[in-house]
């Protein structure tokens, strides 16, 4: 029992330590048009491109928060500890569900060339600026980064209200548009949230999980909405990053805060 512990904490680690260094994580249920009754298995998704993201074992020292919002209300996805999926929930009515999964702080280092280029490949200029005024472009970038996951899942066909939910998340993309009346073409209205307020001038991309190349781009005016126009029917991806100077608490120069949110388009 002893070893099968110390072999669970060894993959959690070695999880954490590769989902550090990916850029993309996501929700990713079992299907996005459940039935009604149903139970429905919700993984965790890390990795450079989305579609080919590998499992995220469930870890409840990394969950803060995992739950799904839905007609009967908010209820939590429960789990194994080590388990992919990393979580169920029963789906008993029909209408619109919101999954949610917020996660604690994590911390790692890049040297400094990587960090540099991470922060080109994620609209960060800002940032790289900052760190060239104070001197340390040369230096390795400690970043302390959480992730706010979400996920809308439709059972039947009960009314279409709910897919705007917000969950109180520190940052959080609403979409402003029902997602699953949208066909490939049409256009997804997307308001980004930081700590309840709108969050200005961020870039936000849609990505599209049949196709890697498909990769629309925009950035939130000053109520933080953008409109993305989704070229593609099939899953999609809406993901964006905020940087901050990390306060004292986190061991870190730099916090990010991951927001994405997943859906199906023209599935029926």
């Amino acid at each position: 029992m002893f070893a099968l512990a110390q072999v669970l904490a060894g993959l959690l680690l070695f999880l954490a330590i590769n989902a550090a260094h990916a850029h993309d994580f996501w929700i990713e249920p079992s299907t996005y048009r459940p039935n009604v009754p149903s139970v429905l298995r919700i993984g965790l998704r890390v990795g450079d491109h989305f579609g080919h993201g590998k499992p995220y074992a469930r870890n409840p020292n990394h969950i803060r928060t995992f739950v799904m919002a839905g007609p009967s209300g908010t209820r939590a996805v429960l789990g194994q500890p080590g388990s992919d999926p990393a979580g169920v929930a029963r789906v008993d009515a029909p209408g619109i569900y919101v999954i949610g999964y917020r996660s604690t702080h994590s911390v790692v280092e890049l040297e400094a060339a990587r960090f540099e280029d991470y922060l080109r490949e994620e609209h960060h200029g800002d940032v790289s600026r900052r760190r060239a005024e104070r001197g340390q472009s040369g230096a390795p970038g400690r970043e302390a980064f959480s992730r706010c996951a979400k996920a809308i899942v439709v059972a039947g066909s009960g009314d279409a209200v709910g897919y705007d939910r917000v969950l109180g998340f520190t940052v959080e993309l609403i979409p402003e548009r029902n997602p699953a009346t949208l066909h490939g073409g049409d256009e997804l209205p997307v308001r980004l949230l930081y700590e309840g307020k709108p969050l200005a001038d961020a870039h936000v991309a849609a990505l599209n999980a049949e196709d890697a190349s498909t990769r629309i781009e925009a950035r939130t005016d000053v109520q933080g909405r953008a409109r993305l126009r989704l070229d593609h029917d099939g899953v999609w991806l809406v993901r964006s990053v905020h940087m901050i100077p990390a306060a004292g608490r986190l061991d870190a120069d730099w916090e990010s805060l991951w927001a994405s949110l997943t859906f199906r388009i023209a599935s029926h």
